[in-house]
C-alpha cells in the first residue's frame, strides 16, 4: 500500500470549500503556486480533474462534488484525533473495566470500601480483580492489567509506581490465648508457640525467624497457608499464632468485613522491615482521564486507612 500524505486530505477540503486555489492557498498560508502544485498532486492522486476552469473561476467536478461532505468530515475527525485532549472526564457517565491484580490480603481487605466507593462515583464502571501468581510485568505490557497492587521489590524499568502506605507486620491470636495472659510478649514467649504462616513458596521462613534466629531462638510452624485470611481464621479457631500486615485489622477503613471478631493483635516482640504497598501501571497509562481517576479512587481509599502514608 503506497504512503498517503494526509496533507493533501486537508487541502483538497479547503479547495472543495473555496472553489479558489488563491483563495484556498490564502486560507493555508501557501503561495498559489506551491497551491497549484498541491491541486496537481490531488489530480494524479484520485486520478480526478476535482476543479476544473469555468469562466473566471473554478468548479468541481462531480466526482469532487460527491467528496466534499466526506473528505471535510475525515479532515475533521483527524484534527479531532491529534487535538491534546482536555475534555473533562464525566466520572458519572464512565463505562469501563478496570483489572487490577493484587494479593488476596489486598483484595481481601481493601475490595469492598473500593467497590462502594467506585459504585458511588461512576456505577458504570465494571472492576475485576485478578489472581497474582507472580509479579511479572508482561500483562502490564500487554494491557491485560490496568493496575497491580502490592511489594514492590523489583520491576521492569518503564514502569510507573506510585506509593500507597507503609504498614508492618502484627501478631494476631484468639481472644483469651495464653500469650496474652497477662504477661508482656516477649520474644522467647513468643517464639515458644506454634505458628500458622503464609507462603505459597518452599520456603516458609522470613524476617521474623531471622530475628528470633539473632536471639538464638526458633518458632515452631505448625502450618503453612496460601493466605492471610486463612491465616487469621485458623488463629481465631485454635491456639496457633499468626502473623499478617496490620492492614489486615481493618484499621481506618469503612465498609470493611469483619474479619477481626474473636481475634487480639500485638506488637512483635522483635523488629521487621517496614512494608511498602504501592500501585504499579504501565507508562501509557499516564494521561488517561480514567486510568488517572481509578488510580486517585486507590490512592484517595488507602490515605484514608493511612493517612501518615
Amino acid at each position: 500500500m503506497e504512503n498517503v500524505d494526509l496533507n493533501l486530505l486537508v487541502a483538497l477540503d479547503v479547495l472543495l470549500a473555496e472553489g479558489s486555489v488563491t483563495a484556498a492557498a490564502r486560507r493555508l498560508g501557501l503561495s498559489t503556486s506551491a497551491m497549484s502544485r498541491t491541486l496537481t498532486r490531488l489530480r494524479a492522486a484520485t486520478g480526478d480533474p476535482l476543479l476544473v476552469r469555468a469562466g473566471r473561476g473554478l468548479v468541481p467536478t462531480p466526482y469532487a462534488a460527491s467528496l466534499r461532505d466526506r473528505v471535510h468530515a475525515l479532515t475533521r475527525e483527524v484534527q479531532t484525533t491529534l487535538r491534546p485532549r482536555n475534555d473533562p472526564l464525566d466520572v458519572a457517565a464512565l463505562e469501563r473495566t478496570f483489572t487490577i491484580r493484587a494479593n488476596e490480603a489486598f483484595i481481601q481487605f481493601f475490595s469492598v470500601p473500593l467497590c462502594a466507593a467506585i459504585a458511588e462515583a461512576s456505577p458504570r464502571v465494571r472492576l475485576r480483580f485478578a489472581p497474582k501468581p507472580n509479579k511479572d510485568a508482561a500483562p502490564l505490557r500487554e494491557g491485560l492489567i490496568d493496575l497491580e497492587i502490592g511489594v514492590i521489590k523489583s520491576s521492569a524499568p518503564e514502569m510507573r509506581s506510585q506509593l500507597l502506605f507503609h504498614d508492618r507486620f502484627v501478631g494476631v491470636v484468639r481472644t483469651g490465648h495464653a500469650l496474652l495472659a497477662g504477661r508482656s510478649v516477649t520474644a522467647r514467649r513468643y517464639a515458644a508457640c506454634r505458628h500458622v504462616v503464609v507462603s505459597r513458596k518452599a520456603h516458609v521462613t522470613g524476617p521474623v525467624d531471622d530475628a528470633l534466629e539473632a536471639l538464638g531462638l526458633h518458632r515452631t510452624i505448625s502450618v503453612v497457608v496460601p493466605a492471610h485470611a486463612d491465616a487469621m481464621r485458623l488463629a481465631s479457631h485454635s491456639d496457633l499464632v499468626a502473623l499478617v500486615p496490620s492492614f489486615c485489622l481493618g484499621h481506618g477503613l469503612a465498609n470493611h468485613p469483619a474479619m477481626t471478631v474473636g481475634l487480639q493483635s500485638f506488637e512483635l516482640p522483635v523488629q521487621t522491615p517496614e512494608i511498602s504497598i504501592s500501585a504499579l501501571w504501565h507508562p501509557r497509562m499516564d494521561a488517561d482521564p480514567a486510568h488517572a481517576w481509578l488510580r486517585q479512587m486507590v490512592t484517595s481509599l488507602c490515605h484514608v486507612a493511612y493517612p501518615d502514608a
